[in-house]
């Protein structure tokens, strides 16, 4: 892998990019440069990557007998927030990646930095949420056990 200092962001192909290796770039990265990237053109590919990998890295046996709809929103720059659903169930995760008429068991916000780290397994749930950058409304319990029913790279 190269340096991070060598990544060309703009041009990287992140569908090229495993788990582990999108987590050590997540990992490498400060936190303005990950702003700087998640504000720019390429926000919305890196996005749909981790999103449309969901399914992939899902556990079907951690989350059986679960169903549950999530709403992610990650916020952006002057109120542009992306909003993707997950569904859980039936063996299954699926994802929309925009804001539906159903209503979710739970929301989960925050700004893209955070997100790319907790997904990539760079920061932990319960710490972005008493640190306030990670906000929560509805099924706590659902909430605190989500990376459960992911296979999430250690970094």
């Amino acid at each position: 892998m190269a340096a991070q200092d060598d990544l060309d962001l703009e041009t990287l192909d992140f569908g090229s990019v495993g788990p582990a290796e999108f987590a050590r770039i997540v990992k490498g990265m400060p936190t303005g440069k990950i702003a700087e990237l998640m504000s720019g053109p390429q926000r919305r590919r890196v996005l749909d990557e981790v999103f449309g990998r969901m399914h992939t890295l899902f556990k079907p046996d951690a989350a059986a007998g679960k169903d549950a709809l999530i709403r992610w929103r990650i916020t952006g720059v002057a109120g542009a927030d992306d909003v993707y659903e997950t569904h859980i169930g039936g063996g299954t995760c699926t994802v929309t990646p925009r804001r539906t008429d159903r209503e979710p068991q739970l929301r989960l916000t925050m700004a893209a930095p955070e997100f790319l780290r907790l997904v990539s397994g760079n920061a932990s749930g319960p710490t972005l949420f008493f640190t306030r950058k990670l906000k929560l409304k509805g099924d706590i319990r659902l909430a605190g056990g989500l990376t459960y029913f992911f296979d999430i790279p250690k970094p």
